[in-house]
């Protein structure tokens, strides 16, 4: 720029910089002004000179260049700033997936351990719930058993008595012809027998609606357990008092009998010396109680201790004379001892109970035994004795009809004649008598005691 042209010279005013309007003014100095304006529009663009020498560029040449310089400007502003914080972009996008790497991880683990804590417990509960199960099985096959055990007693029932068993209840004999030691005429009562399943069943309502949670599942299984396990408690509690109301029973008849026995004056060991025996047998085998025993195994045990002992005392009290010989209400025309005779007017002792009965009615025997006289015999008419052993025995009179002979061995309540009028009578009605080792005792004494038995 510092060496000029000879064109310049030629203006007045020049300015280093203004070569595109020194060009322009030239131009138009030199040419007409029409023509200049056309050449002026045609030839519009961008000139660069330097050092003499012109470069000219069109408008959109000339944009072109400006726009790739400043996108190289940019790019390389841009270059230059990712060089410059490369190392920490790059240290917090580590950072960044690190952070999330971790947090996913501590996530995993977290609902791992929360997997295992379900899965403990489940198992927990399932294991929990095995052994209740278990055990309610246990206890169910046990009820189960002890009701089998009840089952073998004849006089334990299912249900339990609030009072005491009511008086003049009886039992029918075995088929074994094993006496029981009640009067004749009592109302014999069949019970039920007891209940040899323990029913575990859920009474709950099963209601609709939408499906419950494990939680609520647990605690469905769990209340059902409990309402087994009260159910259980129930039942052998149940089974338990009746074992108790039971023993007392027994323990009672026990006593009862033993009682009778004192207060008639007889011999009890001479009484089970003459008892006839059932035929029985088998090998020795002691009984154990295990030390660990339950309470419902002891009680049971004690039960057929005190039952063996009333059926002993039944079978020897078979041979005494306590029940009634006719079947009914019981009447009396006449009592024991002294009474003003019928038919002479005067005191006289009469020796037996006279029972008001009809004509034809049964005659029953009051205790087993041997029929010693079958015959009419004076003033008793048709009359029937029955030797009881030990001293013991009966006396029927004034018989319509006798229906044994001399030798028989009657049994309980069998029918040895019907009610008549023979021999000394003023009607029909049954002369009964009592007698210990010949000597006439007050019947009424044998019939009380039999009372006595029939209230157990």
């Amino acid at each position: 720029m510092s060496n000029r042209s000879g064109q310049y010279s030629e203006y007045a005013q020049h300015h280093p910089h203004d070569h595109g309007r020194l060009f322009a003014r030239r131009v138009i100095a030199h040419t007409p002004a029409p023509a200049a304006a056309a050449s002026i529009r045609s030839e519009a663009g961008y000139t660069i000179t330097h050092a003499g020498k012109q470069v000219r560029f069109g408008p959109v040449a000339f944009w072109i260049v400006v726009g790739t310089i400043t996108c190289l400007g940019m790019w390389s502003a841009a270059t230059a700033t990712y060089f410059a914080f490369r190392d920490d972009v790059l240290t917090r996008l580590i950072a960044r997936q690190a952070e999330m790497q971790y947090a996913y991880e501590d996530r995993i683990a977290e609902l791992r351990a929360k997997v295992d804590r379900t899965t403990s417990r489940q198992l927990l509960d399932q294991e929990q719930f095995d052994k209740k199960l278990d055990q309610i099985m246990r206890r169910q096959t046990a009820l189960e058993a002890r009701a089998t055990a009840l089952g073998t007693i004849p006089d334990v029932t299912g249900s339990i008595r609030p009072t005491a068993p009511s008086r003049g209840v009886a039992t029918s004999e075995t088929n074994s012809g094993t006496p029981k030691p009640k009067p004749i005429s009592d109302t014999v009562i069949f019970v039920a027998p007891p209940d040899r399943e323990a029913r575990l069943e859920s009474r709950a309502p099963i209601l609709s609606g939408p499906p419950p949670s494990q939680f609520a599942k647990n605690e469905g299984v769990d209340n059902a357990l409990v309402r087994l396990q009260n159910s259980l408690d129930q039942v052998e509690r149940r089974q338990l008092a009746a074992l108790n109301s039971y023993e007392d029973s027994m323990e009672s008849r026990v006593r009862r009998m033993r009682g009778v026995v004192t207060d008639l004056g007889l011999n009890m060991a001479q009484l089970e010396a003459t008892t006839p025996r059932v035929p029985m047998g088998g090998p020795f085998i002691p009984v154990k109680l295990p030390a660990n025993a339950s309470t419902f195994d002891r009680e049971l045990y004690r039960i057929n201790i005190t039952r063996a002992q009333v059926d002993r005392l039944t079978r020897t009290l078979a041979q005494v004379p306590y029940r009634k010989p006719v079947v009914g209400e019981v009447e009396f025309t006449s009592g024991f001892g002294v009474r003003t005779d019928p038919f002479f007017g005067r005191p006289a002792m009469h020796t037996g109970l006279d029972f008001r009965a009809q004509m034809g009615d049964p005659v029953r025997a009051t205790a087993i035994g041997k029929v010693v006289n079958a015959s009419w015999s004076g003033g008793y008419g048709r009359m029937v004795e029955i030797d009881h052993g030990n001293g013991l025995s009966t006396r029927y009179g004034h018989l319509s009809q006798i229906d044994v002979k001399v030798g028989d061995v009657v049994k309980i309540g069998q029918v040895i004649g019907e009610v008549g009028s023979t021999g000394r009578s003023t009607g029909p009605h049954l002369h009964y008598e009592t007698r210990i080792d010949g000597e006439a005792v007050d019947p009424q004494k044998f019939l009380r005691a039999g009372v006595r038995l029939s209230a157990g």
